[in-house]
């Protein structure tokens, strides 16, 4: 909560504007009845002149007053309202901040379709929160202090009556304000694990439509918007007997008053005047504890939105700069593994066993070996995806756990099999290689990496909306632009995870081309299932469970007659 309430300070003077207005508008509503026990109870009884004097003053007054309540929900319903929403803009852009910062190690478990949701929904519910929930409490908590003193004011005895039924609501709230708590906590879960299908089954529609399964996808979906409908029947449940037994103490407490005040009125205890009055101001004290019930399940999901927010925060990097980190400047691209080994986090057996290597700057070396040998995982700790788990990587002899992690991933490069590119032109997709690059370096590296031809043949060329990840290029473009990409950044080191493996051969040769003339006079590290693409490698090196079991030339590992050898054969 603490945490919660420091998202007010920036804002400190708009959210004191806005608690002053919604006082006013408290005011406003505890000056009526008032005004209405002075007509009944003196002006009647003045003469026709002064009675028709005062009228012309009580009507100017209320106008003012219903003046000043218009202005005040105005500046409620409109600042408030902004106020919350840049709290909200603040939020989240520190939650998308801390995502970036998170490690791979996060994003192997976590499902876009539920980090979405905490980003989208649970976020709106918090600025409702933060905005209407001050405003609400202080609106009622006046309205109900106020009304209360009046009411003594007016009769102590009926309104000890009154009171003799709110400790009992008090209580029923609190235990039913628990359970109501759990249930939405467990309707945030649901709809983010509805969010998570939606997104997965709309990113796959390709794969959907191609084996015709969207009943499959219904059917998906159906469960898991039946376990939300579940969840959601389970909370208005709670809210349902919240609402229907708050709402009868509140009916309850008038019930008391009207039959107490015709007893006290029958003995005289009470005027007629007063008891229109205390009527009057039972209806404004029990409004408030209305507007706080209904306030209760815009504070819940508010409430369970921020504590979800507050998991993601609370998680902390896998992977930070070091306090002494230092930038890694002027790299040639001497790169080493001493005696490293690692296994992820959720697996505790080694991946990589007391990997030993020297690569000199400028060499171009070959990962071989069957699937899960550890060769995508190997070049993974180069730029710190993952960390170690014991022994180091050093680049120019620096250890990379002690140079930033900027400067570090901004000396490499990275083409994979897999390219992503992000919805937009192809122009902004090489740009995002080096942002500050200038129009004719983009075509530039466009033209090393083969591409500029194709790029040209589109109507609008550089200019191309290529869609959702590029679904409007072929595979071998995709690629293309991805070399283009690396080309821009122009890093001394390369990783390229077999980058031509799921190309066609023509798109393969292209491509092959575009990699060969990126890596030259650079440090390479290739991963490679066509062991044809990699003949020409300086040295090769073929991965087992055991660590390097072979390195040497293609020439001579195919001389050896061992692992390579077989799996060339194949």
């Amino acid at each position: 909560m603490k945490k919660m309430l420091s998202y007010y300070k920036p804002h400190m003077g708009m959210f004191i504007a806005d608690m002053i207005f919604a006082a006013l508008s408290a005011c406003v509503v505890l000056i009526i009845p008032l005004v209405v026990r002075y007509v009944t109870s003196t002006l009647v009884y003045l003469p026709k002149a002064e009675i028709l004097h005062q009228t012309l003053y009580i009507a100017i007054g209320l106008l003012v007053l219903l003046a000043i309540d218009c202005y005040s929900r105005f500046f409620i319903g409109n600042y408030g309202h902004v106020m919350g929403a840049k709290m909200e803009y603040t939020m989240r852009a520190e939650l998308f901040d801390h995502m970036q910062k998170l490690s791979f190690s996060f994003y192997d478990d976590a499902k876009v379709g539920q980090l979405m949701s905490r980003i989208t929904n649970d976020l709106f519910d918090i600025c409702e929160l933060l905005h209407h929930g001050p405003e609400n409490i202080i609106l009622s908590i006046l309205k109900i202090v106020g009304a209360l003193l009046i009411l003594a004011y007016i009769n102590p005895l009926l309104t000890l009556a009154a009171f003799i039924v709110l400790p009992v609501m008090f209580a029923f709230a609190y235990l039913l304000n628990r359970k109501m708590r759990a249930a939405f906590r467990q309707n945030r879960q649901r709809i983010s694990e509805i969010n998570e299908r939606i997104e997965d089954s709309l990113s796959g529609i390709r794969v959907v439509k191609s084996f015709a399964n969207e009943r499959i996808e219904r059917e998906k979906f159906r469960t898991g918007n039946g376990n939300f409908l579940a969840a959601k029947k389970n909370s208005y449940h709670y809210m349902g007997s919240f609402q229907a037994g708050v709402g009868m103490f509140i009916l309850l407490i008038q019930v008391v008053v009207i039959v107490a005040g015709c007893v006290m009125s029958a003995n005289q205890m009470v005027n007629v005047s007063d008891l229109v009055t205390f009527l009057l101001y039972i209806s404004v004290f029990t409004e408030p504890i209305t507007t706080l019930v209904n306030f209760t399940e815009s504070f819940q999901n508010g409430y369970t939105g921020f504590e979800r927010f507050q998991e993601i925060m609370h998680i902390d990097p896998d992977i930070e700069d070091a306090a002494d980190a230092q930038p890694l400047e002027n790299v040639k691209g001497d790169i080493a593994f001493d005696n490293v080994s690692f296994h992820y986090q959720e697996n505790q057996e080694e991946v990589l066993q007391h990997i030993n290597l020297s690569v000199p700057a400028g060499a171009y070396v070959a990962l071989v070996g069957s699937s899960g040998a550890g060769k995508t995982t190997l070049c993974s700790l180069i730029p710190r995806f993952y960390d170690v788990s014991s022994g180091r990587i050093t680049v120019d002899g620096k250890d990379i756990r002690h140079v930033t992690l900027k400067s570090l991933r901004d000396n490499i490069g990275i083409v994979q099999q897999d390219v992503y590119l992000f919805a937009g032109t192809i122009f902004e997709n090489i740009l995002y290689g080096r942002p500050d690059a200038t129009e004719e370096e983009v075509i530039a590296a466009a033209k090393r990496a083969n591409a500029h031809d194709f790029i040209m043949e589109f109507p609008d060329g550089y200019n191309t909306d290529i869609g959702q990840r590029g679904i409007k290029l072929s595979g071998g473009q995709k690629q293309r632009l991805s070399i283009a990409r690396v080309f821009l950044k122009n890093p001394p080191i390369l990783i390229f995870d077999e980058a031509t493996s799921a190309l066609d051969n023509e798109s393969e040769r292209v491509v092959q081309e575009s990699l060969e003339d990126l890596a030259q006079n650079r440090t390479t590290f290739v991963i490679a299932h066509r062991l044809s693409t990699i003949k020409n490698a300086e040295r090769i090196l073929v991965l087992t469970e055991d660590g390097i079991s072979e390195s040497g030339t293609h020439d001579e590992l195919l001389a050896k007659d061992g692992i390579y050898a077989k799996l060339y054969r194949q």
